[in-house]
């Protein structure tokens, strides 16, 4: 490995990835991969794929989502279904080491991405697929969007009111996928460097959102509460909640005994400390309307700035409500670095893109290049694999590229 600004080379330098992905769970995994160093080839349709252009940002419709999702990775248009195609495939599967697709069972089989169909090409080959729904029950067969991890997880029905259910506006389900999708990718590729072989990870939407909101079910079907959603207003301790300020809003939220006799000083209410209401952190999220009453009293007279700062003083974690147009102006992302200016062909102005949201101090993720453009890098990867400008040429004719 070589040192670059006191760092070493990225962990998966050397490694090739096969990103066959669409929208989140497979690419934000491979992007990962990527932002670790990998190789990472995407692989779209010609046109390009469904997901390029979600919420476009770029004159010729390309989305944010796609700009996003595709750091760091080099770009092939490809017909994988006709015979020329399955060729490429092929060739392309026999130098990679991890093939990454988010998509059905039967469509991997009938690509010749199953596993089964890889290590005929590569035997130690890496697959690392997602679904909706995961292996082993009636609804296995079924497609899905991060959606459908949030209502079926419980999630959903705890946000918002009783009447009016809520999902996340930030695709969590997808996200947490992928990046576990990621992890179990590092772990494969551990293993392989231990025993030789290759294996299939599978992550799934539901199974996700399922781990994620476990502590949930396993309040539920031990002590059954039988909790209904209340808002932005915690459950299982108080003060929780959204609070609104003489200029915009805060969320702060105080758990265990030293931080609520903290909070009951800082507003007046040292008694209390002695209330049966509040002897513990749920008997306080049992009362927590009672909580969020008095402390809404106290942050209706202040600015969010002078909120922020009392809370402050007793140790209280709180934060402001932004905007996605504060979150983008605030000192603190931009000083700290979550976001990083990124130029694309095109953009009106640079795109803020997040590093890789985890730091390695000798081997961080780091931002290469951006996103490619449609099928960008198609003729140096085809040249790689031992095709000439002539054959280049002809496949593209025949619209095989």
């Amino acid at each position: 490995m070589t040192e670059h600004d006191g760092h070493l080379d990225g962990v998966l330098t050397g490694t090739r990835v096969l990103d066959f992905g669409r929208y989140i769970a497979g690419p934000y995994c491979a992007a990962l991969l990527a932002d670790l160093g990998a190789d990472v080839i995407r692989i779209e349709r010609r046109g390009g794929g469904e997901d390029r252009w979600v919420a476009p940002v770029a004159p010729d419709g390309v989305g944010a989502l796609y700009l996003v999702m595709n750091r760091n990775k080099r770009a092939m248009t490809l017909d994988p279904a006709c015979p020329e195609g399955r060729e490429i495939v092929r060739k392309l599967v026999a130098t990679a080491d991890v093939v990454v697709a988010n998509l059905p069972p039967e469509v991997l089989r009938s690509l010749a991405l199953d596993l089964e169909s890889l290590r005929r090409v590569k035997p130690d080959i890496i697959l690392t697929t997602v679904t909706a729904f995961g292996a082993g029950g009636p609804w296995s067969h079924k497609h899905g969007f991060d959606g459908i991890g949030q209502v079926m997880c419980g999630s959903a029905y705890l946000t918002g009111t009783p009447e009016q259910p809520l999902r996340a506006a930030v695709a969590w389900v997808d996200c947490g996928t992928a990046s576990l999708a990621a992890f179990g990718t590092l772990a494969a590729l551990m293993a392989r460097g231990k025993t030789g072989r290759g294996q299939k990870v599978e992550g799934a939407l539901l199974r996700t959102a399922v781990a994620f909101n476990n502590p949930t079910l396993v309040e539920q079907q031990v002590a059954q509460p039988n909790r209904v959603a209340t808002v932005n207003r915690g459950q299982t301790s108080a003060p929780s909640d959204l609070y609104r300020t003489r200029d915009g809003w805060i969320l702060t939220a105080a758990i265990g005994e030293p931080m609520f006799a903290r909070w009951a000083a800082l507003m007046g209410e040292r008694h209390w400390l002695d209330d049966p209401r509040f002897k513990d952190d749920l008997a306080r999220g049992d009362n927590g309307e009672a909580i969020s009453k008095r402390m809404a009293e106290w942050t209706a007279t202040r600015t969010t700035a002078e909120a922020l700062a009392g809370l402050e003083g007793t140790k209280i974690p709180a934060a402001p409500l932004y905007s996605p147009q504060q979150a983008l102006e605030d000192a603190h992302i931009r000083t700290a670095k979550l976001l990083e200016d990124t130029d694309y062909p095109g953009l009106a102005r640079k795109a803020p893109l997040a590093p890789t949201p985890v730091d390695l101090s000798e081997t961080p993720g780091r931002f290469r290049h951006r996103a490619p453009t449609i099928g960008e890098h198609t003729a140096e990867i085809l040249g790689e694999l031992g095709y000439d400008r002539a054959a280049i040429e002809g496949l593209e004719s025949r619209g095989v590229i």
